[in-house]
């Protein structure tokens, strides 16, 4: 699994026209699955972001979680991060997982989520064009991949 993940003040995402999750101060999640993912992935990053120690604290420094601050999560399917540019100009999403795969694991992901963070998590909806609204907060960015955990 791949992540890019975004601290941000609000987010919100819609399909056709319609808000269908929206959150307050968190991180603002853009998750992809990669064919070889497994149960492993999804479990070591579903408890990673939600121990992110990237909200300040009283001295200003990035030390804090969403598990302190109460902070949310808004979850984004995003199959795109596996896309590849090692050839030419157009991407390949070979290493991608099939649309059926990845919808099922992004669904268990999300769960295991919701356990770790301990609240619900909103969420896009599989394979739409979505709207995402956000205000960053910092910026903070960061890249998460279960595969090269020293991404």
């Amino acid at each position: 699994m791949r992540a890019v993940v975004q601290r941000v003040k609000e987010a919100s995402v819609a399909v056709e026209g319609q808000v269908v999750g929206a959150i307050g101060p968190g991180l603002l999640v853009f998750a992809g699955v990669e064919a070889a993912d497994t149960v492993e992935d999804l479990d070591w990053l579903a408890n990673k972001l939600p121990a992110l120690r990237v909200f300040e604290d009283n001295e200003g420094r990035m030390n804090l979680s969403l598990v302190d601050t109460g902070g949310q999560i808004l979850l984004i399917s995003q199959f795109t991060l596996f896309g590849n540019l090692k050839k030419g100009t157009r991407p390949s999403f070979n290493r991608a997982a099939p649309p059926e795969f990845a919808k099922d694991f992004l669904a268990k992901f999300h769960l295991a989520l919701e356990a770790a963070l301990g609240r619900p998590v909103p969420q896009g909806v599989f394979g739409a064009m979505m709207d995402i609204r956000a205000a960053n907060d910092g910026p903070v960015t960061l890249i998460l991949d279960t595969k090269q955990k020293d991404f």
